[in-house]
C-alpha cells in the first residue's frame, strides 16, 4: 500500500528460497504424486471446517473459481449461478458472465446469471437501524431463488466473495450466509466462498474470512488465490468429499501442469510457515483495530467520511457528498487517492461509486505505518476542507 511498509521481504525470501530448493531437486505437474502436494493439502486441512476435505490446487483465483463452477455444476446437474450485485469473481469469459462488477460494461447478464442485492448496511436496501438485516437480506435471495424456480430452472450455485471487496469493502451482517444457505441449499445448489481477496488471516480475528459468520456455517466449496502465494503463482479448491467424488465420476482426469506442483506447493508451505512463524494473523487483528480506531477519529473530525468499516486489515472508508443522501464523493476520492501519491503512499478506491478508500496493506503492515497514512490523509482532508467547496461535506466541520 506504500512505499514505507517495511520487513515485507520475511515471506518472499522463504518462499523464494524453498522454491529455488524445489526447482534443484524436482518439478513436474500434479498428474505425478510428490510429498509436497500431500503436505500441503494436509496443512491447509488444518484451518479448514473437517468437512473441506478435498483440495484441487491451480495457478490462479479465476482459475480456483472456474473450476468451483465446474464442480458446483457436476455435483448438481444444474446450470444457474446466483451472485451478489457488484461482485467480481475473475477474468475468465465463465467468471465476467458472474461478476456483475464486469459483465455490465461488457455483454450483459446472462439468463442463467440471477444477482442478488448486496449485504450493504450503509447505504442499501436495509441499513444499520434495521433490527434484521441478515435476515432482510437473505430474504431478497430467497426471492430470487423462487423467481428462479418459477421460470423451471434450477440452481447450481450461489458465488460469493466473504467480504465483498470491489462492492466497497463490505463486511456481511453475520448469519447472512448461514440464512442464504438455507435457501440454497433447499433449491438443490450448493454455497461457493470466494476467499481469494481475504483468507489467510487476513481479517484477523479468524483464518478465513466466512468464519466471521459464526462457527455453525461452512460452505460446500472454498476458493483461494493472491495471498496463499505471496506472489507466486499458486491457488486452491477446498470442497467436500461428495462434491468431489460426482466430479469424479465423470472420468475426466483433473490435472494442472503448474498448480500442485512440487514447486508451487514448496512455497504454499513456506507460506503458511511464515503466517504461523511471525503469527500475522495475530498481527492483522492488532494493527487493523488501532488503524480502525485512527480512521474512526477522522470520521469524528472530517464530514466527508460517512463511514469506516472492516475487519482486521480490510478497511473501507466511505467518503461522502451529502450526510443525508449519503451521495458518493467519487472526484473527491480520486483526488484523495491522487494527493497520497505525492507522499509515495498507494490507495485504490473501489465500490459502485468508486468513492471508499480500500485499505487492504501487506500483513507486516505496522503500527507506524498506519499513523504515517492516517496523518497524511488528515492532512489532505483539512487542506481539502479550506480549499474546496465541490460537495456539502467539504463546507461542513463539527
Amino acid at each position: 500500500m506504500m512505499n514505507r511498509v517495511q520487513n515485507t521481504s520475511t515471506v518472499s525470501t522463504t518462499w523464494l528460497m524453498a522454491a529455488h530448493e524445489q526447482n534443484q531437486v524436482l518439478n513436474t505437474n500434479s498428474r505425478y504424486l510428490h510429498d509436497n502436494i500431500v503436505d500441503y493439502a494436509q496443512r491447509l486441512s488444518e484451518t479448514l471446517p473437517e468437512k473441506l476435505s478435498v483440495f484441487y490446487f491451480l495457478n490462479s483465483g479465476s482459475e480456483a473459481n472456474d473450476l468451483a463452477l465446474r464442480l458446483a455444476r457436476q455435483y448438481t446437474g444444474h446450470w444457474d449461478v446466483v451472485v451478489l450485485d457488484h461482485a467480481y469473481h475473475g477474468h475468465l469469459s465463465s467468471l465476467i458472465d458472474i461478476s456483475p462488477y464486469k459483465f455490465r460494461d461488457l455483454d450483459g447478464q446472462k439468463e442463467w446469471v440471477h444477482v442478488a442485492p448486496l449485504p450493504d448496511t450503509y447505504r442499501g436496501l436495509y441499513q444499520e437501524d434495521h433490527p434484521d438485516p441478515a435476515g432482510a437480506y437473505a430474504n431478497e435471495v430467497k426471492r430470487v431463488v423462487s423467481s428462479v424456480q418459477e421460470k423451471g430452472r434450477k440452481i447450481a450455485a450461489f458465488f460469493v466473495e466473504s467480504l465483498p471487496s470491489v462492492a466497497g469493502q463490505i463486511i456481511p451482517p453475520a448469519g447472512f450466509f448461514q440464512e442464504v444457505a438455507e435457501h440454497i441449499h433447499g433449491a438443490g445448489g450448493v454455497f461457493v466462498a470466494d476467499e481469494i481477496q481475504v483468507g489467510f488471516g487476513r481479517v484477523g480475528k479468524h483464518f478465513w474470512a466466512f468464519q466471521l459468520q459464526g462457527e455453525d456455517f461452512v460452505p460446500d466449496i472454498v476458493t483461494m488465490g493472491k495471498s496463499i502465494g505471496n506472489g507466486h503463482p499458486v491457488a486452491c479448491v477446498a470442497t467436500t468429499q461428495a462434491v468431489a467424488r460426482a466430479f469424479e465420476a465423470t472420468g475426466v482426469e483433473y490435472f494442472n501442469t503448474f498448480g500442485g506442483s512440487p514447486v508451487s506447493c514448496a512455497v504454499g508451505l513456506a507460506v503458511l510457515d511464515v503466517l504461523e512463524k511471525e503469527q500475522l494473523q495475530a498481527h492483522a487483528a492488532s494493527v487493523g483495530s488501532y488503524l480502525m480506531e485512527l480512521l474512526e477519529e477522522q470520521k469524528a473530525k472530517h464530514p466527508i467520511i460517512g463511514d469506516v468499516r472492516g475487519t482486521g486489515l480490510f478497511i473501507g472508508v466511505d467518503l461522502i457528498k451529502d450526510e443525508a443522501t449519503r451521495t458518493p464523493a467519487t472526484e473527491e476520492a480520486n483526488y484523495v487517492v491522487s494527493r497520497l501519491k505525492d507522499y509515495y503512499i498507494l490507495l485504490s478506491t473501489d465500490g459502485p461509486g468508486r468513492n471508499v478508500l480500500k485499505f487492504k496493506p501487506p500483513m507486516c503492515f505496522s503500527v507506524d505505518n498506519a499513523q504515517h497514512v492516517v496523518a497524511k490523509m488528515d492532512a489532505i482532508l483539512t487542506d481539502m476542507e479550506g480549499k474546496m467547496r465541490s460537495c456539502e461535506t467539504l463546507r461542513l466541520r463539527p
